[in-house]
């Protein structure tokens, strides 16, 4: 650990001191629940008032006395010590690790109640729409039993029901509902419009997932009005350019580079005289660019697929289609241009916010996953989080077998397809994490040949996804998957209503196969952790070769040589050494890459937080029409002559500061989107391309304001205002009549398996 062992002991210790002190509390929790459980409902609800004061739990051991009695009595279901262990951590403030199918939804569910009790609203925040209805409906017995009230917010919530939820004590939600719906609130034009009620805790379900895979992600909001869009000239032009000639891809596939010759040719296809003068080098250079990275590195049935005439972007994390997501507007419609499809209408960006700067403006943040040590730089570095490891109420008894390594690719498919066909012929169940949705159709073609029926769960059937993933562990099952398929559904032996649960545990449990490593281990033990579930056997193994991507991106300086058997099956201890060695570079590679991207986001995530506060003493006091009356003081005497209700005029100053200053935060994100699509170009001589970025985004943003106050007083000064407001639209100034949301997906963190997108172009460099 080198010079800062000291730092890491400490945090070691302090852990150890919390959880020993954990299960202390824990323990004389347990002594006191044969007591509570002689008392009446109403008794055990004065009881647990009794604990909290101030907002905050004073006695602990009866606080988690009384709340196991309750869920014993309102759901059936009595948490085991680990499980208030678990509790008592969230409360807080930590992130746990518990492993799969120890009852994380129970400790949320009452961890999240213990907030309520002390008068915090909370987030609870899901991993989609599916979990949020479940877990809201399953658990609300409980915490309608203190007389709380507890609601879900999905995909399908009207307006009304958005608005009625959030105002409960404990709203369930997928992270993408509660962002947009963020986003939508700071387009109101009168506080009465707010949707969302502040929380106080965000309480994250699968937190590495939310706050490290996919925290760097914009969320959007969008307006109607026509995006740029790549020409089909373009496209065609790129369409003829040979990699090796034309073009280079760096060693790890993120970047790919136009040599002098496809410069070139491009120039000759297009007509110009130079991809890189001035009026070419912010323009028709970015769109080739685009153009160039959706040839050369986004493939479909990989990355995207296509249906109903669509682009469908998959979710590189867990194999998903990524509902509601897309590429930055160029690469969207240059992905699209490249399959024939019609280029789809990019829009304007009117607001947007990474999960990261959302996560951020929670007072309280805390969560459950079964992966969190992996993740423990990230959660420290970027939210200030402790991890707490909690023991498994049931010893494990999964065996995972050492990395079965290949010579190449086609000997390892060749291996993992015999592999499945021996352990399905013995009936024991089988779940195979594939890389991607091509792997999974080869595998269970391969399979299908071999006469092993196969249930498929990939991007193109995901709408089945709950109900294949709680089969998985049916006897004589094979599930071949897209990577993390299902997180939060069980899987129990012997198929969901366990009927042959003893004849499962007698073959060993379920097997779970890894068709290869991915770039971080933390997503390998995602894998694993379907197996083993509350004490059951189960069976782990990864097949790895020496063509793997982890291998290629994580070794790329280096060499291993050894020799494999007949089958290309390579037993050495030294490679096994190095396929870790690999995995290391790659976890390392990823997190500088978080860096890296944050440094980007930050800056902006500090103006919006600036709009933010601007748009709310806008909302909340007169500050508009007492700056336009003191800008345009005969145009405010003129008003006032005219009787016009001082309400009215207010509300008038108030839509008018408003549209222009959400017209000019809407022109700085596109300029700040354009700027960073080309930056590696635009930086100058001994800059880096992040220090030219901020440069830019501080001279622009510290415009912003002025010329939304002076646009503002012009428009007060000339737009009719009368009894019934300003009409602003009459004038021109219209906000969208149409609006969507979507999830702009270059997160380069999201990838595990084949090759990661870092975004456009080369910003890393």
């Amino acid at each position: 650990m080198g010079k800062f062992d000291w730092f890491w002991k400490a945090m070691g210790s302090s852990s150890e001191r919390n959880d020993k002190k954990s299960k202390g509390i824990v323990s004389q929790a347990h002594g006191l629940i044969a007591n509570y459980e002689q008392r009446s409902d109403a008794e055990l609800v004065d009881a647990i008032r009794g604990t909290v004061a101030d907002g905050q739990i004073e006695k602990k051991p009866e606080f988690l006395a009384v709340l196991t009695v309750a869920s014993a009595r309102t759901l059936g279901m009595t948490p085991f010590e680990v499980q208030n262990q678990a509790v008592l951590r969230l409360l807080e403030g930590d992130v746990t690790q518990m492993a799969t199918g120890e009852g994380k939804t129970l400790v949320g569910a009452m961890a999240a109640t213990g907030f309520a009790l002390t008068r915090k609203r909370v987030h609870l925040i899901t991993v989609n729409d599916y979990l949020a209805a479940r877990d809201a409906n399953w658990m609300r017995p409980l915490v309608e039993f203190f007389g709380l009230s507890v609601a879900s917010v999905t995909e399908a919530s009207t307006r009304e029901e958005r608005v009625n939820a959030y105002r409960s004590d404990i709203v369930y939600a997928p992270v993408t509902e509660i962002g947009f719906d963020h986003l939508r609130d700071n387009q109101i034009t009168h506080r009465d419009q707010t949707v969302q009620v502040a929380a106080d805790v965000a309480l994250v379900d699968e937190a590495d997932s939310v706050l490290v895979d996919e925290a760097l992600v914009p969320l959007v909001l969008a307006g109607s009005k026509p995006g740029e869009q790549a020409t089909g000239q373009i496209t065609e032009a790129v369409s003829h350019l040979v990699e090796g000639k034309d073009y280079t891809i760096d060693s790890d596939r993120r970047n790919v580079f136009l040599t002098d010759d496809g410069a070139s040719k491009i120039e000759r296809a297009l007509g110009i005289d130079s991809l890189y003068s001035d009026e070419n080098i912010g323009t028709i250079l970015v769109r080739v660019n685009l153009a160039l990275h959706a040839k050369a590195l986004l493939i479909r049935d990989v990355h995207y697929i296509v249906k109903d005439g669509k682009i469908d972007l998959v979710d590189a994390s867990r194999g998903r289609v990524a509902e509601l997501q897309r590429w930055p507007d160029g690469l969207q419609a240059a992905v699209e241009a490249k399959e024939g499809l019609d280029v789809s209408e990019g829009g304007r960006i009117l607001d947007q916010i990474t999960l990261q700067a959302l996560m951020r403006r929670y007072p309280l943040v805390c969560g459950m996953t079964g992966t969190a040590v992996e993740a423990t730089d990230q959660l420290r570095q970027f939210y200030d989080l402790h991890v707490s490891v909690i023991d498994r109420a049931k010893e494990l008894r999964r065996f995972d077998e050492a990395d079965r390594i290949y010579a190449t690719m086609d000997e390892k498919f060749a291996a993992i397809v015999e592999e499945i066909a021996h352990i399905n012929s013995t009936g024991q169940p089988v779940l195979v994490g594939t890389r991607d949705v091509a792997e999974s159709e080869a595998l269970a073609d391969a399979l299908e040949k071999r006469g092993v029926n196969v249930n498929v769960l990939n991007a193109k059937n995901d709408a089945e996804e709950a109900r294949i993933v709680a089969e998985a562990g049916d006897l004589g099952r094979v599930t071949v998957s897209t990577q993390m398929a299902g997180r939060g559904t069980d899987i129990r032996l012997g198929g969901a209503d366990e009927s042959d649960r003893d004849a499962v545990v007698e073959l060993g449990g379920l097997a779970v196969i890894g068709t290869a490593r991915h770039r971080t281990a933390r997503l390998d033990n995602q894998l694993r952790g379907r197996a083993g579930r509350q004490g059951d056997p189960g069976l782990s193994v990864f097949f790895v070769s020496l063509e793997d991507d982890i291998v290629t991106a994580g070794g790329a300086d280096e060499r291993v040589s050894a020799q494999p058997d007949e089958h290309g099956l390579i037993e050495s201890k030294r490679v096994q050494d190095f396929i870790e060695h690999c995995q290391r570079v790659t976890e390392g590679q990823l997190l500088e890459i978080h860096a890296q991207t944050w440094k980007y986001n930050q800056l902006l995530a500090d103006h919006r937080e600036i709009v933010d506060k601007r748009r709310a003493s806008l909302l909340d006091t007169d500050q508009a029409w007492r700056e336009l009356a003191e800008r345009n003081p005969a145009r405010a005497a003129e008003l006032e002559g005219q009787g016009i209700d001082r309400v009215v005029l207010e509300q008038a100053a108030r839509e008018i500061m408003l549209f222009h200053l959400d017209d000019e935060w809407s022109e700085h994100l596109a300029l700040m989107d354009d700027v960073r699509e080309s930056i590696h170009l635009r930086a100058i001589a001994r800059e880096t391309p992040i220090t030219e970025f901020h440069r830019i985004a501080v001279r622009e943003f510290k415009d912003l304001a002025n010329r939304a106050v002076e646009r503002a007083s012009e428009t007060f000064d000339t737009v009719l205002i009368d009894a019934d407001g300003a009409h602003l639209a009459d004038a021109g100034w219209k906000r969208p009549n149409a609006t969507w949301t979507y999830m702009v997906s270059d997160n380069p963190l999201a990838g595990g398996g084949n090759s990661v997108i870092s975004g456009i172009a080369s910003i890393f460099r």
